[in-house]
């Protein structure tokens, strides 16, 4: 019933910028924190940012003062400014919302298909 929705991927420079989107959509209720993972091949999933409903952010300390997590709550929709890229940051970008559906008790996380990013000169 809920569906997160991602754009923004693509090809960038090394120092250029890219601004992912994800809106999430569905019988929601309520959206308690939603975040960027990013996964390089062979790599492990990794938390990138975090955002809560109240606006508090978290960011992994390979992106602090390059990347900024935003999000729009009348839309359910949070974005990722990444500015000075690196070839590092390649990998593919998913988005996650932890999501209340309406009639229902508890809290589930919910995952985006993924939007490759790739910082290449």
């Amino acid at each position: 019933q809920v569906q997160l929705v991602e754009s923004g991927g693509g090809l960038v420079q090394p120092g250029g910028s890219l601004r992912l989107s994800c809106a999430a959509s569905g019988s929601i209720f309520s959206i308690n924190a939603m975040g960027w993972y990013r996964q390089a091949p062979g790599k492990q999933r990794e938390l990138v940012a975090a955002i809560t409903s109240g606006g508090s952010t978290n960011y992994a300390d390979s992106v602090k003062g390059r990347f900024t997590i935003s999000r729009d709550n009348a839309k359910n929709t949070v974005y990722l400014q990444m500015n000075s890229l690196k070839p590092e940051d390649t990998a593919v970008y998913y988005c996650n919302a932890d999501v209340l559906l309406e009639s229902s008790y508890y809290y589930t996380d919910y995952w985006g298909q993924g939007t490759q990013v790739t910082v290449s000169s």
